[in-house]
């Protein structure tokens, strides 16, 4: 009998060691793409060679980590033919790779405007590769993409918004779903390199019949999310606060507003989505309107649990910049109605008052056991 079989791209960030955890409890052998180039987009605190090592410790033969450059056409060919064709080009009998889940990228707008070469080379064209790779060996399989909201530019900030005590607020209450249109708006470099992939996934599934999907995604967070200044905002501000660290805020008075969803509630969306796919389908994917928040409330929710939890004082050294990020939004929170009306068994099972918790508990684990060393 076949082993089922997976490979997942980034396999030592949040969402894919979230997805590599996920699928081996499945049954599923994974084979893990990652080449630690976050360490080089963020720094060394940023690295995911630690999250790769580990998850092989843990899961020894399941998990096959390499440390392949998904822009390498030829090495990723390499891996592809190995597990769907022998030597002389019949099928291989040992694995079933039905399963691509694609969430290596380079996530930053800040970043990329200082690289846009490189940007564009891991998030667009890196993602043609495995598209094209997927086409030729396994076509059959499940291509999972994990976009950004961003790919709507700053669409968004053209709603009717209103301003609160702590937070920008939709006017009608409502919340952004998949018509909203991608064109005819400020991007970012990295929101315009996620809309090239964005839009070639959806054109494999839909001109080629491949069972390919697109999330976009809010805030993707959870435990193991190395959150930096410049991508990861609640990761980050959680650090920054458990550590007494300063946090920089980029415009909009602090009231900007994001939803998020923890990775394995994201996981399980494409866990859904696999076992009946609709080719070339695109979903928002966020935390929604019950798991939503501003960065001064989050700042707040923070400190009402640490207070709670060891009794230390607030945290407040943060500095309010004036300029916000380019092509960043007020308000963002996603519409998960499609997705719920496609999928009904899938719901959000980890509040964001849980999210942050679990976070706070894995930043004070992780400053007790640097503390020890």
């Amino acid at each position: 009998m076949k082993q089922k079989t997976a490979i997942v791209t980034g396999s030592g960030g949040l969402i894919g060691s979230q997805t590599v955890k996920f699928l081996i409890d499945k049954g599923y052998y994974v084979v893990g793409i990652d080449n630690d180039m976050r360490a080089y987009f963020f720094g060394k605190e940023a690295s995911t060679q630690e999250s790769q090592r580990s998850m092989e410790e843990t899961y020894g033969q399941s998990f096959n980590p390499l440390n392949v450059d998904i822009r390498d056409y030829e090495t990723m060919e390499l891996v592809f033919r190995g597990l769907t064709t022998n030597d002389d080009n019949t099928p291989n009998e040992e694995y079933d790779l039905d399963m691509i889940v694609h969430t290596a990228a380079q996530p930053s707008h800040d970043w990329a405007a200082k690289e846009p070469l490189t940007d564009f080379s891991v998030n667009a064209i890196g993602t043609m590769n495995l598209l094209e790779l997927t086409r030729l060996y396994a076509p059959k399989a499940t291509f999972v993409f994990t976009s950004t909201n961003k790919v709507y530019g700053d669409t968004p900030n053209r709603l009717d918004i209103v301003e609160l005590d702590k937070r920008w607020h939709k006017a009608d209450g409502g919340s952004i779903d998949e018509t909203m249109s991608i064109d005819q708006t400020k991007h970012s470099i990295f929101g315009a390199s996620k809309v090239a992939a964005d839009i070639m996934v959806q054109e494999y599934g839909r001109y080629f019949g491949m069972n390919t999907v697109v999330f976009r995604g809010g805030c993707l967070t959870g435990p193991n999310h190395a959150g930096a200044e410049l991508h990861g905002f609640l990761a980050y501000l959680i650090k920054c606060i458990v550590n007494r660290k300063h946090y920089n805020i980029f415009g909009y008075k602090g009231k900007q507003v994001r939803d998020n969803i923890h990775s394995f509630d994201l996981v399980n969306m494409f866990w859904e989505f696999h076992q009946n796919p609709r080719p070339g389908e695109v979903y928002n994917a966020g935390g929604g309107i019950s798991n939503n928040t501003s960065i001064l409330e989050a700042i707040d929710t923070v400190n009402q649990m640490l207070k709670e939890k060891d009794g230390r004082e607030a945290w407040n050294d943060y500095t309010i910049l004036d300029d916000n990020r380019i092509g960043d939004h007020i308000w963002y929170v996603s519409d998960l109605s499609k997705f719920k009306g496609h999928y009904p068994n899938w719901h959000i099972t980890i509040s964001l008052e849980e999210t942050i918790r679990q976070m706070i508990e894995f930043e004070l684990s992780k400053t007790h056991t640097e503390a020890i060393a």
